[in-house]
């Protein structure tokens, strides 16, 4: 996920051959089964350095790369230096790993992975519940998840991107959750970051119109608390206002002429 356009240079729209989400499908299927290597590591004890250099060692014995590792920082911050994001309760997003970051009973935590094989990403997270959680942060979580597939489902040719945001915020709301406005879905294929941007929240009929050949994440953060958030002196940790929860999951995705294929969802499809 990034920042909205208007503190990030996002590339232009493309729209994808047949031929060219085929050639992303490595990448997409990479993100899921990195996902799944980590998830028996994903216990108490562990650091989010030994997730990382988990996931890098994982990553490179599978002939890819990690996009992530030193990935270009905004004006005046770092690049970024690891390979996966990793963050943990109130940490909304891009949580660096570190050795002094030990996962602990009752977690939440997010991991965020992109692999990159033969020229084309993958990008996708999924949030871990450590253990005996609490009910708000398992209402959380599973909100989350759910928020992630109505989204998806929202995705239809000829739609707008606004319907995306519309259907989750609307979920989200009605359960109590606040959606993360600071930082949006995007368009993904030999590009990391480009468009179009998938806000999380909006209104329906507005936005970008959905085209098939469109690649994108659909990544939605929900906070326990304010939607509001800040960002830690290192310029990527970002961080709930208010020290509350939040909760992400993500998916790539891609349109097609008849719905949605979810590239990062294996072992199938969901066709909408």
């Amino acid at each position: 996920m990034v920042r909205q356009e208007k503190e990030v240079a996002f590339k232009g729209l493309t729209l994808l051959s047949n031929r060219e989400i085929d050639a992303m499908r490595p990448a997409c299927r990479l993100s899921s089964e990195l996902l799944d290597f980590l998830t028996p590591m994903v216990v108490p004890g562990v650091s989010t350095l030994e997730l990382n250099d988990a996931a890098e060692k994982w990553t490179r014995d599978h002939g890819a790369t990690s996009a992530p590792l030193g990935y270009p920082g905004a004006q005046g911050a770092i690049d970024f230096p690891k390979s996966i994001c990793t963050s943990i309760n109130e940490v909304v997003c891009h949580g660096i790993p570190n050795k002094k970051d030990i996962i602990k009973e009752g977690d939440i935590i997010n991991v965020d992975v992109t692999p990159l094989l033969n020229g084309y990403h993958g990008d996708s997270s999924r949030t871990f519940m450590v253990g005996e959680v609490s009910p708000t942060a398992r209402k959380l979580v599973e909100v989350t998840q759910k928020a992630l597939w109505i989204g998806i489902e929202a995705v239809k040719p000829g739609g707008r991107i606004g319907d995306i945001g519309a259907a989750i915020q609307a979920y989200a709301e009605s359960e109590g959750f606040a959606v993360v406005r600071d930082f949006v879905g995007h368009g993904v294929h030999r590009i990391f970051h480009a468009e179009p941007q998938v806000p999380h929240y909006g209104v329906a009929g507005k936005g970008k119109k959905i085209r098939p050949g469109m690649v994108f994440t659909i990544e939605p953060m929900l906070n326990e608390g304010t939607h509001e958030v800040d960002l830690l002196e290192d310029q990527w940790t970002a961080v709930t206002k208010d020290g509350k929860l939040s909760a992400q999951f993500e998916h790539t995705l891609a349109v097609t002429k008849s719905g949605v294929e979810v590239l990062t969802y294996v072992p199938a499809a969901v066709a909408v």
